[in-house]
């Protein structure tokens, strides 16, 4: 077997401490023996492993290794997974949260790099995380510029989502000018007063935004987070998404670019197809519950990042055309 008869030189840290030391070593035992000597610990049952993905380094291994490899020590019962223990360590940040922020801050003062400047950025957001408060008493910065009769977060997520779903409504009852016949008109006129009770009944559906709803009635965690469902030709948000607009004023602002976006579409189908229905039916001859179901209910509608968010028509998949054709079978 070829040994090395230079020096090697390895970057050597531990699993708990990010302080990295180098380290000039002939193979992989005289590293583990200068390593345990930095780090002070037993070299009974320690490893070493690669720092950027935790493959064991072995004496092979190690000969082949490019000089200054940042490499971990294990001591017996230790693992490393690479930059995902990087990742959670970052993530378990309670300890030490305005030490973090700080550091985050100097980096980003002096970062060029968009992505990350916005990795950064992100981070700082979602560290800043006022979530656990819910009264404008408590966290006064996330009400500025909202009214006054709001007491509290979950108050006015609700509203919000109201005033989504309030518009939704309007556009339903707009596209009544849209009608040349007089007879249609006039009932498509009572199918969006029926719709509006029903919506008024159920509250406009403002609990999908409150995170003191019970479970079933909400589309976020109970500490307020959402998680983007992905386009409405997919099944989930393949880039992960997700956002507390409880947590602080900035999200709160961001998360109103969120889209509660229809799969099958109010404007291009549900409107024209209810409209053509009662072309030849009364009111009183439509599934009315379908019709409310599909426009403002989370049966056709996804929760959606505005990356995800796709303008153009909808090309419907094969299960969506199933439910086009319920549509279009909505006479009772």
């Amino acid at each position: 077997m070829h040994k090395i008869t230079k020096p090697k030189l390895v970057k050597i840290r531990s699993a708990n401490q990010a302080k990295k030391y180098g380290i000039a070593a002939l193979n992989l035992k005289d590293l583990i023996k200068k390593g345990c000597n930095l780090l002070k610990v037993s070299s009974s049952g320690v490893q070493v492993c690669l720092y950027e993905d935790g493959t064991v380094v072995t004496e092979e291994y190690f000969q082949n290794l490019p000089n200054n490899t940042v490499v971990v020590l294990l001591t017996q019962g230790q693992s490393w997974n690479g930059f995902v223990d990087v990742i959670n360590q970052v993530l378990d940040s309670d300890r030490d949260t305005d030490g973090l922020i700080s550091a985050a801050n100097k980096l980003l003062s002096d970062e060029r790099s968009p992505k990350r400047r916005k990795i950064l950025g992100d981070l700082l957001r979602n560290l800043k995380d006022n979530s656990e408060m819910e009264s404008r008493d408590d966290d006064k910065d996330w009400f500025e510029g909202i009214d006054a009769r709001f007491k509290t977060k979950s108050a006015y997520m609700k509203y919000n989502c109201e005033c989504r779903i309030r518009g939704y409504l309007k556009e339903v009852d707009g596209y009544t000018k849209t009608i040349p016949n007089a007879k249609t008109k006039s009932e498509y006129k009572k199918v969006v007063e029926n719709l509006s009770e029903k919506l008024k009944a159920a509250r406009y559906n403002g609990t999908y935004f409150d995170r003191s709803e019970k479970d079933v009635h909400r589309l976020c965690t109970e500490e307020g987070w959402f998680t983007c469902q992905g386009a409405f030709d997919v099944n989930n948000c393949t880039f992960l998404h997700s956002i507390n607009p409880y947590g602080n004023r900035e999200s709160r602002i961001n998360f109103s670019t969120w889209n509660l976006d229809h799969v099958i579409e109010k404007k291009r189908t549900i409107m024209p197809t209810l409209a053509e229905a009662l072309q030849s039916n009364k009111s009183g001859d439509i599934n009315v519950d379908y019709f409310y179901k599909l426009l403002f209910t989370r049966e056709n509608l996804k929760l959606v990042e505005i990356a995800c968010h796709k303008k153009g028509a909808h090309e419907l998949s094969c299960d969506s055309r199933k439910i086009y054709k319920r549509v279009k079978r909505t006479v009772k």
